[in-house]
């Protein structure tokens, strides 16, 4: 059986051997369970993995946190495994957001007064994580920077400057580069001077207790999969709506689990979007027209909110989340049982 370890890290040096093969008997059992797979990426890690398996016979599993990907598909057929799927990110949210719903760090949603339209943290800008500067690109053409927005001018992953990060999207966005040029970069929330780590823990209280929506930008927002991580329970925890930057269908998939989400208050047509580019554009200008509205209106589309908001919050702190987590890992134990011993 194998793993990686530190938490998150996904390259060949980083995997762990739990149990080693022996006799050919042994079945080989891989746990890529943390961070999205990208073959382009990951591809020598899968080759070393796959060199642990050594014996013909072996029955070989792969087993992931995210569902209907492509990638998946592809690095099966690399390592000649059997896919199989459970919510990692669940049971990591669910671990690190715990006991927040008995302090006082924010005002209950019912007793707050609304005044930005939304918050978007933005951190990682490399990469796999291009939508977001994207997304900073569409925050500056449509004047939406006055609301809470953090967003570095250098990736602190690969320290590339946001513009170098940019230039290949001109093809798709001929203005990017003059309109990121004028952005006032980096913008940092009060009391920070970078833009700090933030995921195994809750945070910005005094921003989100006055803002109408959480903008959560996935980890992964391109190609065929879904995968969301702890950041679309942020919003849950605190009590917010959201709108989220993540690959087509994320909100179904989101509410396969349980959690209900905003359509009966505004278009959230933008998840049904296939072209990732114009789910950007759709995202964007949904950002902006909540943003027309007035203080008021801000104030009773959060109200509107509140039933959603409370049977979110509600279903992540009661045990219903977690036991539907827990079925669904009881479930891939035994599929992974009846395909070994098939």
């Amino acid at each position: 059986m194998l793993t990686h370890d530190p938490y998150g890290a996904s390259d060949p040096d980083s995997i762990i051997i739990l149990t080693s093969n022996e006799k050919e008997s042994d079945n080989f059992i891989y746990f890529f369970d943390q961070e999205p797979v990208h073959l382009p990426l990951h591809e020598p890690t899968f080759e070393k993995a796959g060199s642990y398996s050594n014996f013909p016979s072996q029955k070989r599993v792969f087993v992931t946190s995210e569902v209907d990907s492509l990638d998946v598909e592809r690095a099966s057929r690399l390592l000649n495994a059997q896919s199989f799927y459970y919510f990692f990110h669940g049971w990591a949210a669910l671990d690190w957001y715990r006991g927040y719903d008995r302090t006082f760090l924010i005002p209950a949603p019912e007793d707050r007064h609304i005044t930005k339209t939304f918050i978007s943290p933005n951190r990682i800008i490399g990469g796999l994580r291009k939508h977001r500067v994207i997304m900073i690109y569409y925050f500056q053409k449509l004047g939406l920077m006055h609301n809470w927005i953090s967003a570095p001018k250098h990736c602190p992953a690969e320290q590339k400057d946001i513009l170098e990060i940019a230039l290949p999207l001109k093809n798709e966005y001929p203005d990017i580069i003059d309109i990121l040029s004028q952005a006032n970069l980096p913008m940092t929330f009060p009391g920070e001077t970078t833009q700090e780590m933030h995921s195994c823990c809750l945070s910005l209280f005094d921003q989100c207790k006055e803002t109408l929506i959480y903008h959560v930008s996935e980890t992964v927002y391109f190609g065929q999969k879904h995968h969301l991580t702890e950041k679309i329970f942020k919003p849950i925890c605190l009590g917010m709506p959201f709108i989220i930057s993540s690959t087509h269908g994320s909100l179904q998939y989101l509410r396969s689990y349980g959690f209900k989400t905003f359509h009966d208050v505004w278009d959230e047509s933008y998840d049904d979007e296939v072209d990732d580019h114009q789910r950007l554009n759709k995202i964007a200008l949904l950002l902006k027209e909540l943003d027309q509205l007035s203080t008021e209106e801000k104030q009773e589309m959060f109200n509107r909110c509140l039933p959603i908001i409370k049977h979110n919050f509600e279903h992540f702190y009661s045990d219903r989340f977690e036991k539907e987590l827990w079925s669904e890992l009881i479930q891939m134990f035994e599929s992974i049982n009846a395909y070994i011993n098939d």
